[in-house]
């Protein structure tokens, strides 16, 4: 096994090669997050509990209003604390096809692309000064893709929250995979 940092390890077994990608936080980080989530919890209680104690007409309307947009956002919340507490992203290149899994508990969807079919694999060309990537590249989101390919006309992206070395080198690792495996001609 191979360890390009901390989050990011490669194994190589018999044919195939598989590459996992901890979204894991420092704790500092991850603290504020469980924080900000908790707060926003007592947030959504405080209006439930107003939502059913007021009688004004005039007031409930409003605060429905308000506690949908809670809702929504407190659900958001909980997706990024759930994938960075316990969130993997899983790679594999096996028998011609390389196969994205995005795990959550060891549940997810894997999505599997035949290697023949995948066009122009590195780096996504991005602003880092710009601020959609500011904040995509946020601790507090599920994190940025810096990886990605074109797939039967369709832009794949994946690598979320990978830093910049991270991920120069996982492409290298990936891209010379990627080429023994169509060599192998499988």
């Amino acid at each position: 096994m191979e360890f390009i940092s901390e989050r990011v390890s490669v194994e190589r077994q018999g044919e195939g090669t598989s590459v996992v990608i901890s979204n894991r936080l420092p704790r500092t980080q991850q603290y504020m997050l469980i924080g900000w989530l908790v707060a926003w919890t007592l947030c959504g209680a405080a209006f439930i509990y107003e939502a059913f104690r007021n009688t004004d007409p005039h007031m409930r309307m409003p605060l429905l209003v308000m506690i949908a947009f809670w809702a929504y956002f407190e659900l958001r919340i909980l997706r990024v604390v759930l994938w960075r507490t316990k969130g993997f992203e899983l790679w594999r290149i096996l028998d011609g096809e390389l196969t994205v899994k995005d795990s959550l508990f060891g549940y997810g969807r894997a999505n599997r692309y035949f290697i023949a079919n995948i066009q122009r694999f590195g780096l996504l060309n991005m602003d880092e000064a710009s601020w959609k990537w500011q904040m995509s590249d946020s601790f507090w989101t599920r994190g940025a893709e810096r990886l990605g390919f074109e797939y039967q006309g369709k832009k794949v992206a994946m690598g979320r929250g990978l830093t910049k070395a991270e991920a120069d080198q996982l492409a290298h690792v990936v891209a010379r995979e990627l080429k023994r495996e169509r060599k192998a001609g499988r």
